[in-house]
């Protein structure tokens, strides 16, 4: 059987003044015959008249102000955290409480602020305010340093402060500060709370504060050593994250001079009290 041979079919050579009349097809200099990539003619250059601005789906923002862009370390944002007012009954009476946290300032640094106190009978008992200044060194940690003024019963005392303040393992929220007053005082207190969520609304709350001084201080009924601890749980219900009210008991505790002192002024050294009261926060 005879096969037959196939066509062998040659393409036509280019025709080099067809293609360099094609848009974007222009030979390359020094190298006739050869073609350029259809993009070259956008490779550099001033952009175009009509190019769209990279600003323009921005919602008004630039990158100086952006969250999560290159300049973001650059915000200053604030807040102020009640985690508690609330009123008070004791077999001793009728009272008041508060605790605040307020913050402004940037990722790295914070200008902070803290109070609380108690009032029962129309006067307060006690009360303190710290000016600090809050630095990170961890993700979920940083360093305070600033001052504290006491008030209330007997005179007022300012002292020098310093401590940490975060969030340890298991989400219980910690703040720990020594104080170095006048004449030579010094004192310190840790606070301890956590959330345990019941529901995805109903929170329950236990917290314990401890303070500690380093000498007695009859004109404020606290003595040297462990002087007190107040053991609290309270049950909120967030009707929104920023908004709970809440209910709760607290047992307050006296220590060695301060149980005495308590004594002597005629005060309780073991008081319970019935709590009702609420946490916002923005």
């Amino acid at each position: 059987m005879t096969t037959m041979p196939m066509p062998v079919l040659t393409p036509p050579a280019p025709d080099s003044a067809a293609m360099q009349a094609m848009p974007g097809m222009n030979t390359r200099p020094g190298n006739p015959g050869s073609v350029a990539s259809p993009m070259s003619p956008m490779q550099g250059g001033p952009a175009p008249a009509d190019a769209r601005d990279s600003f323009d789906y921005s919602g008004g923002f630039s990158r100086s102000v952006m969250p999560g862009a290159e300049a973001s370390d650059g915000l200053r944002l604030g807040a102020v955290f009640v985690e508690q007012f609330e009123a008070v009954e004791t077999n001793q009476g009728s009272g008041s409480a508060w605790d605040v946290q307020a913050w402004y300032g940037g990722p790295f640094d914070k200008a902070w602020l803290r109070t609380q106190g108690d009032r029962r009978g129309g006067r307060t008992e006690t009360a303190s305010v710290e000016a600090l200044w809050f630095r990170p060194f961890h993700p979920f940690w940083g360093t305070q340093l600033g001052v504290r003024q006491d008030f209330g019963e007997g005179p007022n005392r300012t002292w020098a402060a310093l401590g940490v303040q975060g969030v340890a393992p298991y989400w219980n929220a910690v703040e720990a500060t020594a104080y170095v007053g006048e004449d030579g005082r010094t004192a310190a207190r840790l606070k301890i709370a956590t959330d345990l969520r019941v529901t995805q609304r109903l929170v329950l709350r236990p917290d314990v504060e401890a303070n500690l001084f380093g000498r007695s201080d009859a004109a404020r009924r606290t003595g040297s050593g462990l002087s007190s601890t107040q053991v609290g749980l309270r049950l909120r219900y967030e009707f929104r994250r920023e908004f709970a009210p809440y209910i709760g008991v607290a047992w307050n505790h006296g220590f060695g001079e301060t149980r005495e002192l308590r004594r002597l002024s005629g005060d309780p050294n073991d008081e319970v009290q019935w709590i009702i009261g609420f946490q916002v926060w923005r």
